[in-house]
């Protein structure tokens, strides 16, 4: 049975147009994947937006606690080079903490076709300009108007770093799956300036201003298969 893209939940701005939709590949690169990138991350306090922008059947399960943000520059991946902006919330059941992809958009259509096939990672298009160890700016191209704008100011060395954790997205129909990511690379700290804009929900939680993040350099990336939550 094909998969639905259009069915993929998501924010308002992840919706796709029936143009979009009509000009997409097939999926070509499926799980697992592991990738190559520079990016530039921030991150703050959920704010009470947060919980409303799960879908839900995570919403009635899981409290938001935190968001992260960022700006990402994929050197090598399955479908090539892409750069990404994605909106991140981090949530917690019980004892267990996952994260979560809200928003995320990207410029390559095979990129999106594998995130929200691979995943349901609720990926739409982008044009983006700059680079995200200085300042970078995405701005939707699929469908719906927004905009995302960051600038990256050091103040840390590069260390190394190493991170993990476990990733669950809703499938169309309602099904949640959970995966594996781990990452290892070089991170400096930084204090970034976020600009967000939209007709839609997005600033509401992914919220513009000057936020704790970080530069990351040459960050290996790995996502296993998504397999049913127990």
């Amino acid at each position: 049975m094909p998969f639905d893209l259009a069915a993929v939940p998501g924010v308002p701005e992840t919706q796709l147009s029936s143009d979009v939709l009509a000009s997409l590949p097939p999926n070509l690169a499926p799980a697992p994947w592991t990738v190559l990138a520079d990016a530039v991350v921030w991150w703050g306090r959920a704010p009470a937006a947060a919980q409303r922008a799960l879908p839900a059947p995570l919403a009635s399960t899981s409290r938001a606690v935190v968001v992260v943000g960022g700006m990402v520059r994929y050197r090598e991946s399955p479908v090539g080079s892409y750069d990404e902006v994605f909106g991140v919330i981090g949530c917690r059941r019980g004892r267990r903490f996952f994260s979560t992809v809200a928003f995320m958009a990207v410029d390559s259509p095979a990129s999106l076709v594998g995130g929200r096939t691979n995943w349901s990672m609720p990926r739409t298009l982008a044009r983006f300009s700059g680079s995200p160890s200085a300042s970078m700016s995405a701005q939707g191209s699929g469908g719906e108007d927004w905009a995302v704008t960051s600038r990256a100011r050091v103040i840390g060395p590069a260390l190394p770093a190493r991170g993990g954790g476990r990733v669950e997205q809703v499938f169309p129909g309602g099904l949640v799956h959970g995966c594996r990511m781990s990452s290892r690379g070089r991170a400096r700290t930084a204090l970034v300036s976020v600009g967000v804009s939209s007709m839609g929900t997005l600033p509401e939680w992914l919220r513009p201003g000057r936020h704790l993040g970080a530069v990351l350099e040459g960050m290996e990336l790995s996502f296993t298969e998504a397999r049913p939550v127990d």
